[in-house]
């Protein structure tokens, strides 16, 4: 299942703050598909192979990722969580990654992190309960992709009277159904699944992204890095709006952290510093990746 945001409810946890990226009320999250809950013991670790009472392992990196998740993660190393763990890696002194691999699922959080199989999910929404969240290291948010020249040149919000009558295309569950439904949008919206098993179907960003090329929707909203990836990937000439002028409904921005477990305390701060002493470095591979990057007051981050 890929990184959507869908609704708390729906997933797990609330938000603390970006909480998704949360902030607020988080009542939604980018994350990254519907985990299972982690077994209670995986509160109370026994002694490990880091730090005092940690299970980390000191000299491998060891990733919990999808292996078909692009451009977040894939088994051929090209997402951009795959170069941030080889960045981690050379930061934290370990001599290589390795990743246990496993579909974005129920469980996934069950059969890789808390069964300590690996030690670190690269890319998570700050707020949620199934895991330690470090600081977040990037902002992004749902975006508007439309074809440039097509009459929607201005919109920013989903309220705005010239998407009326247009097919819109919408992952279910993610937070802009609501909004589009209070708009009443979603009557000639072209709704695709959230739930895709992406190592059978492509994801539904770039299902999306052609149909819109093919002329079979006009528009879309798409989780930001998703639609920036594929736009670029497709050579795609579009216009991509950021949506965080929304004035109601669901929030459409969220922060990404990695996720830890909650008992490896001294590895989240390890974490938390590689992160602050190399955010100018982790913004560039994002931007590589087109990856529309926010600050904490919704300006664009080019650089």
């Amino acid at each position: 299942m890929p990184k959507h945001p869908v609704w708390v409810d729906d997933m797990i946890g609330r938000d603390a703050m970006m909480g998704c990226d949360a902030l607020k009320l988080r009542f939604v999250l980018p994350i990254l598909g519907a985990l299972a809950l982690l077994p209670s013991n995986a509160q109370a670790q026994g002694a490990g192979l880091g730090a005092a009472g940690e299970l980390v392992d000191p000299d491998i990196l060891r990733v919990c990722a999808d292996p078909s998740n692009m451009p977040f993660t894939d088994k051929s190393g090209e997402g951009f969580e795959n170069r941030l763990a080889e960045l981690v890696a050379a930061k934290t002194g370990r001599k290589s990654v390795a990743y246990t691999w496993f579909p974005l699922v129920t469980g996934f959080v069950r059969n890789t992190l808390a069964a300590n199989r690996c030690d670190v999910i690269m890319g998570y929404a700050q707020g949620d309960e199934l895991v330690q969240n470090t600081n977040a290291y990037y902002r992004s948010s749902y975006v508007l992709v439309h074809p440039k020249g097509n009459g929607m040149e201005g919109v920013e919000t989903i309220e705005d009277p010239k998407l009326t009558g247009k097919k819109i295309g919408v992952v279910e569950s993610t937070p802009p159904t609501a909004n589009m439904a209070a708009n009443k949008l979603l009557r000639t919206a072209k709704i695709y699944p959230l739930a895709v098993d992406t190592r059978l179907t492509p994801s539904m960003g770039e299902v999306m992204i052609k149909d819109m090329l093919a002329g079979k929707i006009d528009a879309a909203v798409i989780w930001g890095p998703m639609a920036g990836y594929y736009a670029k990937e497709l050579g795609a000439d579009l216009t991509i709006v950021p949506l965080v002028k929304e004035k109601t409904g669901s929030r459409m921005s969220y922060r990404i952290t990695m996720g830890v477990r909650p008992s490896d305390q001294e590895w989240k701060r390890t974490l938390n510093r590689v992160i602050r002493e190399n955010q100018a470095e982790i913004n560039r591979i994002l931007l590589d990746y087109n990856v529309p990057l926010i600050d904490e007051h919704d300006n664009p981050i080019t650089q």
